[in-house]
């Protein structure tokens, strides 16, 4: 399985090449972005994405704030568990990267010497992007089109081939979503549980608002205690 992709007459290699071309064609500092972009840009776009919406998920706080953070929280834990699936693909696979096996590439990356299905970084990207539309469509479909943009990148930068690109955009959303059901069996009761908490409830929703079985206190308002309502009744 090697040499899954040996042959120039391979569509995979033809399209390799007439991505990879763009990057012979564009000046070089265009090329410095796109490398940057490609190999750590993105990857911290998703993570800002990521705390974006759960910002904006305890700004609005409601009853589902505790199961919406959970469904975030899932987001960078199903990148992991996808990447460590990968592990063991990658060794039966054992498919060289595109620059050891075919000439001509212009490498924007040096140093690759671990094999190339599947790509890690499509994996991780498309696994978070997945996760966020499930708790956030509006957000999820801007991390979709993150990890689209990640997969492009991968092939422009002559290190991976476009099928290393789809397989792990493929192992992402599986990851993601296959696991998502037992992850959030598991980790809303976490987040219901710190959003009880006097001192964490912040991370589940703003200061004000009330969860689910907590009365209603408006910022700045203080309660009146039990003996105050004595003595008022007594008075």
């Amino acid at each position: 399985m090697a040499g899954l992709a040996e042959s120039g007459s391979n569509p995979d290699v033809d399209l390799l090449y007439d991505i990879n071309g763009l990057a012979k064609d564009a000046p070089p500092w265009f090329d410095r972005i796109m490398e940057y972009v490609g190999e750590y840009g993105l990857l911290l776009a998703m993570v800002l994405l990521v705390l974006g919406c759960w910002w904006s998920v305890r700004r609005r706080g409601g009853e589902d704030a505790a199961s919406s953070v959970a469904a975030l929280v899932w987001a960078p834990l199903a990148a992991g568990v996808a990447v460590l699936v990968n592990v063991p693909i990658r060794g039966f696979v054992e498919r060289p990267r595109p620059f050891l096996d075919h000439q001509g590439l212009e490498v924007l990356v040096s140093g690759k010497t671990d094999y190339s299905f599947v790509s890690d970084h499509a994996t991780i990207t498309m696994a978070m992007g997945v996760a966020l539309f499930v708790a956030n469509r509006r957000f999820g479909l801007v991390g979709i089109g993150l990890g689209l943009l990640e997969g492009f990148c991968r092939v422009y930068m002559g290190v991976h081939y476009p099928t290393d690109v789809v397989g792990g955009f493929a192992l992402g959303t599986a990851v993601a979503l296959l696991l998502s059901p037992p992850a959030m069996a598991l980790l809303t009761p976490v987040t219901k549980a710190v959003e009880r908490s006097p001192r964490a409830g912040w991370l589940i929703r703003g200061r004000g608002r009330a969860y689910a079985g907590q009365d209603a206190v408006v910022p700045g308002a203080r309660r009146e205690s039990a003996g105050s309502q004595e003595r008022d009744l007594a008075a």
